[in-house]
């Protein structure tokens, strides 16, 4: 796909994303609240390439060619909101990976993944999507985005519950991993998660399979954070166990699948903006996983 051909279709998806906008969706997730940094999070690694501004209301991640940095939640969790606002490092980032994930600390860890993979300037960066199942992945997506993730910030959040996991960009939702326990397939289900961040190096694969590498004299590199917000059941949490199950706003009915404007939503993605699903790769799949036909990947 060219570049003017990727700058069109962000003004048109720009447009058809105000457009829906005009409605609300009956099943949005709860506005998010936002707190500073040091509430929920600590550093993880490169504690002196994380940088705090107004009171922990902004952050940001420094990578060089000696390392970059990265931070973890305090608590762990099972199901819940998360989301956080990412401006993504500008200009030529080819090389880069700015992660931001749910993982389990377990031998068949559960996995939640935004990847946002570098590319040279001009080009437009990858964003890439993953879901771990009892140490199993490989279910990969990757699609471009409707606007300049590094001019701006914008919402990148996860909905995680008993019946379904949504990735939202903007309130968007660009996949949906449905539980699908009933067929086999193992579901993010009963390993409490924490929530990770970092920006490093990753050019031996991030940008066109590791053909091109990072120039460091571009760095450093900087990724900007700010709206920190988790809406979860703390399993760490002394009184926890997370007894009220069932019972929290993301448990209820409207939440336990995509409505019919969230599901138009997600096709203008799948159509418009992706560039690779694991779900359809026949070289990978000679039938589509179960999971995906529940996910309308066949749609």
């Amino acid at each position: 796909m060219s570049f003017q051909a990727i700058k069109t279709l962000r003004f048109l998806g720009l447009f058809l994303i105000l457009l829906l906008h005009s409605a609300a969706m009956a099943a949005t997730p709860k506005t998010p609240v936002s707190v500073p940094f040091r509430n929920n999070y600590v550093a993880s690694w490169g504690a002196d390439h994380i940088k705090e501004f107004h009171g922990g209301r902004k952050v940001e991640l420094l990578l060089n060619k000696q390392y970059g940095a990265g931070f973890e939640s305090k608590g762990t969790y099972l199901f819940g909101h998360f989301s956080m606002q990412i401006k993504l490092v500008p200009g030529d980032s080819a090389g880069t990976v700015t992660a931001y994930y749910l993982s389990s600390q377990t031998a068949e860890h559960d996995e939640i993944d935004f990847e946002f993979l570098g590319n040279r300037s001009g080009q437009p960066y990858i964003l890439q999507t993953n879901v771990f199942t009892g140490g199993k992945g490989e279910r990969e997506h990757r699609i471009y985005l409707w606007f300049d993730p590094t001019k701006d910030y914008h919402s990148y959040a996860v909905l995680w519950n008993m019946y379904q996991i949504v990735f939202f960009v903007d309130s968007v939702p660009i996949r949906v991993f449905k539980n699908c326990k009933d067929l086999g397939v193992r579901y993010p289900f009963n390993q409490p998660m924490k929530l990770y961040s970092s920006l490093w190096n990753a050019d031996d694969w991030a940008t066109r399979g590791g053909l091109e590498k990072t120039d460091w004299s571009k760095a450093p590199f900087i990724a900007s954070y700010e709206q920190f917000h988790v809406d979860a059941c703390e399993a760490s949490a002394p009184q926890s166990a997370c007894a009220t199950q069932g019972r929290r706003w993301w448990d209820q009915e409207e939440f336990r699948d995509l409505d019919g404007r969230q599901w138009r939503y997600l096709k203008w993605v799948r159509k418009q903006y992706t560039i690779y699903n694991y779900c359809t790769d026949t070289s990978r799949n000679a039938k589509m996983p179960p999971e995906c036909v529940r996910d309308r990947d066949n749609i």
